[in-house]
Parts: structure tokens; sequence; C-alpha cells
């Protein structure tokens, strides 16, 4: 990691305050949010904020459709099922809403894999490195390419046209994940979830559970347009360092008999966030 990173996120942890709380992962269901018990920092969603969104789907239209069109090709010529994953997330104020992705996992890809694996990189504080990083079997061919390229987060799209996602802020929790913030962690509920954020450019894949959160608070305490288009301008070069990431590990796997996910190596740089 560079300097400029290391003291960038330094600088985000030493400013955003968080208590040392244990999660409550004995809790059988998700406890519930209600918006007067989220302390709202700024209010979301804002004028500028769906401005912004509109003018950027706008103008990426040309850019975005024909990769759209291409995932469905894929995803038809190599799989059966359907084109699209539907999993249900947690939105601004704890709302529970559809959040839309390609589907670049195998039909009988199950989901305890993924919730174990999350449950341990909380509770040991290790660094958040998504499973398709480490070649998760689970992913159809070049599934792990096309994740780290962000290219199934494409319908979401669709998700910030219905007013549920916005372009930059928190990526939104799966539903049974929420046990795991702390109360001051869920200040991230009091704006809408984003595309891309502060964490996906700044610590995506090497921040643990805590600073992620640490890092999401430093976003909405200064949230901004400004803050918005520089995160938005920086995403694809982070994209494209994943993809240089994903196939130097695909061709790691390749060549490494006897290869599993927990055997990879550290990743500088979503289990399913």
């Amino acid at each position: 990691m560079s300097a400029v990173k290391k003291n960038w996120r330094a600088r985000v942890l030493k400013r955003a305050f968080i208590r040392d709380e244990k999660p409550s992962s004995a809790v059988s269901e998700p406890p519930q949010i209600h918006p007067a018990k989220v302390r709202t920092i700024r209010s979301d969603p804002s004028a500028w904020k769906h401005i912004l969104d509109l003018l950027y789907i706008l103008i990426t239209l040309p850019v975005t459709l024909p990769l759209m069109v291409a995932m469905a090709l894929w995803i038809k010529i190599i799989s059966r099922g359907p084109l699209l994953f539907r999993q249900r997330r947690v939105g601004l104020h704890g709302k529970r809403f559809t959040l839309y992705k390609f589907r670049s996992m195998k039909m009988d890809a199950g989901g305890e894999h993924h919730k174990n694996y999350f449950q341990n990189l909380v509770r040991s504080n290790r660094p958040m490195v998504k499973l398709d990083m480490l070649c998760d079997p689970r992913l159809l061919p070049g599934g792990c390419l096309v994740r780290a390229a962000g290219l199934d987060e494409l319908p979401q799209l669709f998700n910030i046209l219905r007013g549920e996602m916005s372009l930059v802020g928190p990526r939104p929790c799966l539903v049974e994940e929420l046990r795991y913030f702390r109360s001051k962690q869920r200040v991230r509920f009091s704006v809408l979830p984003g595309l891309t954020g502060i964490w996906q450019v700044h610590g995506k894949n090497s921040a643990t559970f805590d600073e992620m959160n640490m890092m999401d608070a430093f976003y909405i305490e200064r949230m901004s347009p400004v803050l918005d288009l520089s995160l938005i301008l920086r995403t694809p070069r982070i994209l494209l360092n994943q993809m240089r990431q994903a196939l130097y590990n695909y061709r790691l796997a390749a060549n490494k008999e006897g290869f599993a996910p927990s055997e990879s190596p550290s990743i500088s740089g979503d289990t399913t966030q």
C-alpha cells in the first residue's frame, strides 16, 4: 500500500469515532432500524444527489447499454437460468429493497459459504477480501473478471432510478448481516446506499469491517457534490486494478495444484458487498 493511501486511511480512522462494541451475533433475527433511532448527519436523498445520479446515467448510457447487452448474451451462452440475480438488502433508514445484479454464479451456488466467510472476517477483524478475488469456484467461467470489473453491478442503475440507491454511498448490506453493525456504525443507514464510495475507492479488499464503517462515516459527515464527483472519477482506475489482480489470481490458481480459496495470497487493495 502506498504512503499516500496509508496517510489517507489513517486520517479517516482518526476522524471517524466509533465505539468498540461487540456485535450481537447471537440475535436470531436481524433487528429493525427505525428512522428516529438513526443518527442522521446529512439528509438523503437530496436534490443535488438525485440530479448527479440522473446526469451520470444519461451521459454514460451509450457505454452502459451495450455492456448490459453483452453481459446478457454472455450469461445466456455459458449458463442456463435467469439473467438477473435478486437479493434483499438494507437501504435508507433500514428499509429493505430488492437489489439487482447480473447473475455471475452457477445455479447450484449456495449462500452458506459466503455467510460463514463474512462472519469469520468480522470476528477476526481481517481485511474484507471478496471471495471472487479468491477465485470462488461457484462463479461462472470468467465470472471472476466480470465481478472485478463491476459489470455484474450494472442493473443497480435501475435501483438508482427507483430511488433505492445512489451512485455514491455505503454498500447495502444483506439483511442477515445487519446484526453485525454496532449502534454507532448504523449511521451508514442514514443515507442512500451506493454503487461506489469512499470505502470502495480507498479500502476495498484491504480494510477491515470496522475500518470500512469508519470510512463510510467519514464520507457521510463530508458528503458533497465535489466529493461524489471525485469518487466517481477515481472508480474506473480502481476497477482496472481489481481486474489486473483478479487476472493474476486466476492464473495463479490455474497453475497451483490443489488450489483452494483459503490458500490464496493476501490481496492489497466485498464479500458480496
